[in-house]
């Protein structure tokens, strides 16, 4: 077990380290003589039709938000079932002190947002934006400091990304759904129908189940509810272990996770960056970047994140509710709960769906969410190589 953790930790690691590399490349190509092209291919058009019946016309930016982040949807999804039934979510225990972190990382991030803009409808849209993390950045950013910090402070974090994947998912099923169409939700509903059974019938090949996937996503894409969803449904239908004609145990659910991990996490993440973290630098000016609404963000991430985290943590031990990971300290505890403020890609896909990659302000939400992530990991990265280890604890 801890053999896998550890090379999850460091696919993750390098994962985070190049989508730091592609957002540079983004922020380059978008304030230099190739800005137009960028803008250009943002808003290219693309038109799928089958006949009469189905027509799906998207400029490409949308067709990777809504298309391409399923599939990471999807492995997210089966990440947390693989969790949830037989990994480190898997009983009471060894939930709690994330669980409950992850509860404060979201609440007060959200307060410091609404303080700022409550007064503003439009404003309002985006206050999930600050609740989210990135474990790829943050795993990324733990990378750095080698064995300083213990294996299970690390798997904390997973665990706390895991449970902030799943708020995330709720906020956007709940607060980011347009009118429904209720038939296009019942052709959903039907697919659904049938995942089950082919889950219940133990159907071990993982194409059926993309195939119906496929007519599931478009369904969910007409009905109204945010088409990655389906990626999250999908994935809770595959089973975990099933017996295959031999009578030997095969797992569908691990081998198409480890199947869409390279592909998620050094392609559609770095493609998906590359489109959204293109900030215009172009004439902004102070009083733009201070608005209320890149403040919320701003120190949702940095602030709210880390006493959020903290603040709960501190509790559930205080109330014996749970325990610190084991040979960590409470100055490496900080450390890690400051760099839950690097939200980045969940906060930026968050952000297009509050705004709808509106110019509202700028760009400079988008902007917003770059300064906390990067304060966040800078000083997140200080604290822990600083922080002392615990003594005569061997891990």
């Amino acid at each position: 077990m801890k053999i896998l953790v550890r090379e999850y930790i460091k696919k993750e690691s390098t994962a985070g380290i190049m989508l730091i590399f592609v957002t540079i490349i983004a922020l380059m190509f978008r304030n230099s003589i190739f800005s137009d092209f960028y803008d250009a291919l943002l808003k290219t058009t693309i038109k799928f039709q089958f006949g009469e019946i189905l027509l799906i016309e998207k400029p490409l930016i949308l067709w990777i938000n809504d298309g391409l982040m399923t599939i990471f949807f999807l492995l997210i999804g089966l990440e947390i079932k693989r969790e949830l039934l037989a990994g480190h979510l898997s009983s009471v225990s060894k939930i709690a002190l994330p669980a409950i972190a992850a509860v404060g990382g979201m609440i007060v991030p959200a307060l410091i947002f609404i303080v700022f803009n409550y007064d503003n409808e439009f404003a309002m849209r985006g206050w999930a934006i600050p609740t989210a993390t990135d474990i790829a950045f943050a795993l990324g950013i733990l990378s750095l400091l080698g064995k300083r910090i213990p294996v299970s402070l690390k798997i904390f974090l997973m665990a706390l990304a895991i449970f902030d994947d799943l708020g995330a998912i709720l906020i956007i099923a709940i607060f980011y759904t347009d009118d429904l169409s209720m038939l296009s939700f019942l052709a959903a509903f039907s697919c659904l129908v049938v995942l089950i059974i082919m889950n219940r019938l133990n159907i071990i090949r993982p194409t059926a189940y993309i195939l119906v996937g496929i007519i599931l996503w478009v369904s969910v894409l007409k009905s109204g509810v945010h088409a990655t969803l389906a990626g999250i449904i999908l994935a809770f239908t595959i089973p975990l272990s099933i017996k295959n004609d031999k009578n030997k145990a095969v797992s569908p659910l691990k081998n198409l996770e480890h199947n869409l991990h390279f592909w998620v996490a050094f392609t559609i993440l770095p493609i998906f960056a590359f489109v959204n973290a293109g900030v215009n630098l172009k004439g902004l000016s102070l009083e733009q970047v201070f608005t209320p609404v890149s403040l919320g963000i701003i120190l949702g991430l940095f602030l709210g994140k880390q006493l959020g985290v903290m603040l709960f943590v501190f509790l559930a031990v205080k109330l014996n509710l749970a325990a610190l990971p084991r040979c960590s300290t409470w100055l490496q505890m900080y450390g890690v709960s400051v760099l839950t403020g690097i939200g980045f890609t969940m906060s930026l896909f968050i952000d297009s769906l509050a705004y709808q990659d509106s110019n509202i302000y700028a760009y400079t939400d988008k902007l917003a969410i770059l300064i906390g992530s990067i304060l966040s990991g800078v000083l997140g990265y200080f604290i822990l190589k600083y922080a002392k280890s615990k003594k005569f604890c061997f891990i």
